[in-house]
């Protein structure tokens, strides 16, 4: 009887787990809701039809959890569009330098050091640039602008926007050749955007890697983040010519540091990935969570960057940007105490991209005037002060 009564318990104890291993549901969670950016696509397309400097318009969205999860495209592009960036290049080749940094079983070398201390050039500039002045325009060298506005006294360094020579021997001439007729401050006292310093910065690179420009890129960005098409070349004095092709990109063995990229969405989504997913592209780990963080560090507070266009938003006349700027990402300013959330990169040809920390999202948005007639006015500030609101709208409503 005793065992009779025991093997019952048994049975009973048997039926209630099963019953509630039954009630359990071991499903993983269904993903959130995608959210409506049908608001997004009639600004981008109406942009397009009413501006007749961009005919064509590209954009992307992309989670830090889902991933992509928006493209489209308008007028005369599509979404497999590839296109020359111009700026927009300069956070991924800061990217590359940082995963030079942090290299330390391969590579010396510090962002922090003197420039000094690898290139095996006497220079003709202050002896303390670092990398990370080139790269945050502090180094104290002439900027851009001049490139424009005093080509006569800034051509020895025009090597940097030519597609012959190499990125080696072109940083030599940079490095060594002062700019008597030109502004210069001593390294990071004052910012001045872009030119010679960021050509300067690759030059740093290829010395410390012991590879050219795109070879350390496919090394260390490309391979790992599993990018399909991206390069960096030397095309913008022939940028109207640009056929869509990465076939017909020349300059690679000098290739412009802070403006020769080419891409297209899909590619340049997994670099946004990769900094809202603290330095991992899928299961490689590019850069360190630190050396992320690194890089969104302001270095330039708003209207502290010399060398703008005029026109856009905030713009007092005085040729400086209402951004701050830290190394490859501008700053946009925090409202009410807050920590900055949203880091941005803008081209002269019009493309724009960016991330949202906060709402853990970045986006790119292509346009394409390769004749420099709006000298990247238009589009980007549309879509600072016009697009990102709407998408942001949406992912709020979603979540």
């Amino acid at each position: 009887m005793k065992h009779a009564i025991l093997l019952a318990l048994f049975f009973l104890v048997s039926c209630s787990d099963s019953n509630n291993n039954n009630n359990r549901s071991d499903a993983p969670e269904p993903d959130p809701p995608m959210p409506d950016f049908s608001a997004a696509d009639t600004w981008l397309e109406e942009f397009v039809a009413a501006e007749e400097l961009y005919p064509g318009g590209s954009m992307i969205v992309v989670d830090k959890i889902q991933g992509v999860i928006h493209k489209s495209a308008f007028g005369d592009q599509d979404t497999e569009t590839v296109a020359l960036l111009a700026s927009v290049s300069k956070m991924p080749s800061v990217t590359l330098l940082m995963a030079l940094h942090e290299d330390d079983a391969n590579v010396a070398f510090d962002i922090q050091a003197p420039i000094s201390s690898y290139l095996p050039w006497v220079g003709a500039w202050d002896s303390d640039i670092t990398t990370e002045h080139l790269v945050s325009h502090r180094s104290g060298l002439p900027g851009l602008a001049y490139s424009f506005i005093q080509r006569a006294d800034w051509l020895p360094h025009v090597c940097q926007i030519l597609p012959s020579g190499t990125l080696l021997a072109c940083g030599e001439t940079i490095f060594t050749t002062p700019l008597p007729n030109l502004p210069s401050s001593p390294a990071n006292t004052a910012a001045d955007y872009g030119g010679s310093q960021w050509h300067l910065s690759g030059a740093v690179a290829e010395t410390v890697g012991g590879a050219a420009w795109n070879q350390l890129w496919d090394e260390y960005i490309g391979e790992p983040c599993g990018l399909e098409l991206t390069r960096f070349g030397n095309n913008s004095t022939v940028a109207a010519e640009w056929d869509g092709s990465t076939d017909s990109l020349i300059g690679l063995e000098n290739p412009q540091i802070e403006g020769g990229m080419a891409a297209n969405l899909d590619d340049y989504a997994k670099l946004l990935s990769l900094h809202l997913n603290d330095g991992a592209c899928g299961d490689n780990q590019v850069l360190s969570p630190q050396g992320v963080a690194f890089m969104k560090e302001l270095r330039t507070a708003p209207y502290g960057v010399s060398g703008s266009a005029p026109g856009w938003p905030g713009d007092q006349g005085d040729g400086k940007w209402p951004w701050g700027y830290a190394m490859g990402w501008w700053v946009f300013p925090a409202e009410d105490g807050r920590d900055a959330s949203l880091y941005f990169t803008t081209g002269i040809y019009g493309s724009i991209s960016w991330i949202d920390v906060d709402r853990a999202y970045g986006g790119l948005v292509i346009f394409e005037d390769y004749a420099l007639t709006d000298f990247g006015v238009a589009g980007p500030s549309g879509v600072l002060t016009e697009l990102i609101p709407i998408i942001e709208d949406a992912l709020d409503a979603a979540r």
